[in-house]
């Protein structure tokens, strides 16, 4: 699986979109922090930013006892160029096709 596909996977769920919004808000948050309101236990939150860790969306990094998370915002932004760059070839082939479609078939 590309990199990029990988990211997308990782977003496909929507506790690991929230556990990135509430990431993008601060510098760096502990799991506990994060699991805060969220209908889902720490274990599971701690599954999900593994998740999010291995796509690239956010760094883990120990400060004594505790576990930080950070998000990545780089990964996010390669991730943004190539849904750009998809999209860009997706209007090309469209462009191309209704170019054909609007030709006199006699000609």
């Amino acid at each position: 699986m590309t990199a990029e596909l990988q990211v997308l996977a990782a977003l496909a769920d929507p506790t690991r979109w929230q556990l990135l919004d509430r990431l993008a808000g601060r510098r760096e948050a502990t799991a506990t922090v994060l699991a805060t309101d969220l209908p889902v236990t720490r274990q599971a939150v701690v599954k999900h930013l593994a998740v999010l860790e291995r796509a690239g969306l956010v760094a883990a990094h120990r400060k004594g006892r505790e576990v930080q998370y950070e998000v990545r915002a780089e990964r996010l932004d390669e991730t943004a160029r190539w849904m750009a760059a998809a999209a860009r070839r997706w209007d090309d082939r469209l462009a191309l096709i209704k170019h054909l479609a609007e030709q006199d078939p006699a000609e």
